[in-house]
């Protein structure tokens, strides 16, 4: 079933009966007080577990005169109706060691009386009845239809209590308190419909009934109660009721209702008379009340309130994102037929259509015909010279719900003149299928059409990513075309706070490049994920790849010319602190378990392997493929890489020098080592490049000519041995 079924089933089930479900958690939050207010009265005894029912039986017979019944309740408070000495009728809890009164019976407050009877049926009685626990059903179907939709987002069973991305405040926490809340909703809803069942008699009804054999019943041998088997072995925990014999008569029994079952016995010698199993629907009857309205637990009672909280919460939330996606509409000037640049849109939220917006009126304003549509929505565009495909990916890689038919409708649809495209993929390093989707379009595109720019992938909604992508685009189309940043541009929320623990001089090395160590807050972080810097406070983002060493993060930096993050970098001095975020990248994480792995890198590039050497403690066999411009550029790296092959931490290190005779490339190397690569990759060997784009262009180039030619297939056939993360 298709993610946007799950969805809007969620939706039309949460549309349909929100009223009620907001009445039913608003009622339910005040009744889950209730419980916790009896539980703190002073009537339960310590040890009450090791008290027998022949403990209990011997103290109230001694103490009163008539004993009719006794009553254990879910907070194992013990309720006596006696006649005192004096022939009055007494009804308390008692101290089941010594039978005194200990209280009266507790009494329902006219308050919380008022507030069950309207959370039962809404004052409606039978009619109100139906409808809350139709309300119950719908919200079991909500939570069920809402487990589905954070499967498919984390993408398998076993990934779901894994790290969500914070993208923004109602989202994150819909799935997160949704995750945290799933069994105590569920409980909630099943026994919630249970009991409306139970109380419209759709449930069959099972009484015990007993048969005695009066005629063989017999006084001998007389047993004191203390000496009764049944009794003895019997502890009061396990008693719901006790019904004591009403006369001296031997016809007279005691009739015991245990949790498992009723028993009758004989009052004189204690012989069991009769034994019935307590029906399955009184046991669930019991266990759903008790489990519906946390009777007898102020932990389970508590539960419950933060349960119905939250279900207050999930509608408020719910909404936001509902009329957030619906605010997040494609509006056009022009009819589809009478645009030259069509821009087609994939996103789950609502969060990739504002950029596609922007992108649109620039173009207008620029004088272009432009046509805006989801993804889903492809068909014939008769004037479309160039397609713009700006899309996210959802789950394990998987399309948005509004461009789930797309690649299909791609296969189906023909374009009769030719047309260029380029592709944007939006998405998070947080997750390992980065952009997935946008490659997998990308991909089918480029079957019917001709590329123009190769895929480029924003990270988290960087508006600078976005503008870096649009001056490509603009120098490609000879276009002007700016866009609003401040409309795009989303507060950054830094979450680290970063110390200088030492820093090389840029100046010292011949590429300007330095080393700097920060000491993070926390240690949630390892090699190869990305620290991204703000370093004028706006919108203004930079990425730097991640090493790991001694717990600090390592960042290797070229000092550029007015460069804004490199800058702010070089400028800072030993025990100087900043705010920062640090971004998961799954994606390039150094492999757990591989039979080789292959650094490839240029430049600063090194940075993350640096990490990653220090990290491997468990020696896996590692080759370095690094690409210089000078023997003297590799003086800033020479003494942490020699101490990684001292400690086997580095198999062996390939150096290649672009600027020095003769001129060496990293692809120079791979070819030369052509047979050793594919051997490699064919044993289930992992490469990870992380560079430049324009380097990772020709190592791809060069490791799909390997393969070709000594595996006999395309390079495309190993991309899961295959980590990138070049700018």
């Amino acid at each position: 079933m298709t993610i946007s079924i799950w969805r809007y089933s969620h939706l039309t089930l949460a549309v349909s009966s929100f009223v009620f479900i907001l009445l039913a958690s608003v009622t339910g939050i005040i009744l889950a007080f209730q419980p916790i207010s009896e539980q703190l009265q002073p009537y339960k005894v310590s040890n009450f577990e090791s008290i027998t029912l022949a403990e209990t039986i011997s103290n109230l017979k001694a103490e009163y005169p008539e004993v009719l019944d006794v009553q254990v309740d879910a907070n194992q408070f013990v309720l006596a109706s006696v006649i005192t000495k004096n022939g009055e009728s007494l009804q308390g809890y008692i101290n089941p060691k010594t039978a005194q009164i200990l209280g009266d019976k507790i009494e329902v407050s006219k308050f919380f009386k008022w507030v069950t009877n309207f959370h039962r049926s809404l004052f409606l009685k039978s009619i109100g009845r139906f409808f809350v626990g139709l309300c119950s059903f719908l919200l079991f179907l909500i939570t069920i239809s809402g487990t589905v939709l954070i499967l498919k987002r984390q993408g398998a069973l076993k990934k779901f209590f894994s790290k969500i991305v914070n993208e923004n405040f109602n989202q994150y926490w819909h799935v997160v308190l949704g995750r945290l809340s799933l069994i105590p909703i569920l409980i909630l809803t099943i026994t919630g419909v249970y009991l409306s069942l139970e109380k419209f008699d759709v449930l069959p009804k099972n009484t015990i009934t007993h048969t005695i054999d009066f005629e063989n019943l017999s006084e001998i041998p007389k047993r004191n109660i203390q000496e009764i088997p049944v009794f003895k072995n019997t502890k009061l925990a396990q008693v719901k009721s006790i019904e004591f014999p009403f006369s001296e008569d031997v016809e007279d029994y005691y009739t015991i209702s245990l949790k498992d079952r009723e028993i009758v016995v004989n009052q004189f010698n204690g012989e069991i008379l009769s034994q019935k199993q307590t029906p399955l629907t009184t046991v669930f009857s019991n266990l759903s009340l008790n489990l519906h309205t946390g009777k007898g637990s102020i932990l389970w009672s508590l539960i419950l309130a933060i349960a119905s909280v939250n279900i207050l919460f999930f509608i408020y939330s719910g909404f936001a994102m509902t009329l957030k996606r619906r605010k997040s509409k494609l509006k056009n000037k022009y009819k589809k037929d009478a645009c030259s640049y069509v821009i087609l849109v994939g996103s789950e939220n609502g969060n990739t259509v504002p950029f596609a917006n922007q992108l649109q009126q620039q173009l207008l304003k620029a004088g272009k015909t432009v046509y805006c549509t989801e993804l889903n929505n492809y068909t014939t565009y008769s004037k479309a010279t160039h397609f713009i495909i700006m899309t996210s990916t959802y789950g394990e890689g998987e399309a948005p719900t509004n461009a789930n038919t797309f690649l299909e409708r791609l296969k189906t649809v023909k374009q009769r003149q030719e047309i260029s495209y380029s592709v944007v993929g939006f998405g998070s390093l947080a997750y390992p299928d980065f952009c997935k989707f946008a490659f997998d379009v990308d991909a089918e595109m480029q079957q019917q059409f001709t590329q123009e720019l190769p895929v480029f992938t924003i990270n988290d909604k960087s508006v600078t990513a976005f503008e870096e992508w649009l001056s490509l685009w603009n120098t490609n189309r000879k276009l002007p075309i700016s866009i609003s940043k401040e409309k795009l541009a989303a507060k950054p929320k830094l979450n680290n706070t970063l110390t200088v623990v030492d820093k090389t001089k840029a100046e010292a090395h011949p590429d300007q490049t330095f080393i700097i160590n920060l000491k993070p807050k926390g240690n949630t972080f390892t090699s190869g994920d990305l620290l991204a810097i703000y370093p004028k406070n706006d919108y203004r983002e930079r990425l730097y790849s991640i090493g790991k060493v001694n717990k600090n993060v390592q960042l290797s930096v070229k000092l550029h010319e007015n460069g804004l993050g490199s800058g702010f970098l070089e400028t800072l001095n030993k025990g100087d602190h900043f705010k920062a975020r640090i971004v998961k990248n799954t994606a390039f994480h150094f492999p757990k378990k591989a039979s080789k792995v292959i650094l490839i890198a240029n430049g600063t590039g090194i940075a993350p392997f640096l990490g990653m050497l220090d990290q491997n403690t468990k020696h896996t066999e590692t080759h370095l493929y690094y690409g210089l411009r000078q023997n003297s550029s590799f003086n800033l790296y020479r003494a942490a890489l020699k101490e990684a092959q001292n400690k086997k931490q580095l198999s062996k290190l390939h150096l290649a020098f672009s600027q020095q005779s003769p001129k060496t490339y990293v692809q120079d190397l791979l070819q030369r080592d052509a047979l050793q690569i594919a051997d490699a990759l064919k044993n289930n060997a992992v490469i990870m490049i992380c560079g430049s784009l324009a380097m990772q262009k020709d190592v791809l180039a060069v490791l799909n000519t390997i393969t070709t030619q000594h595996l006999n297939q395309p390079l495309s056939a190993f991309t899961k041995q295959i980590k990138t993360d070049c700018y």
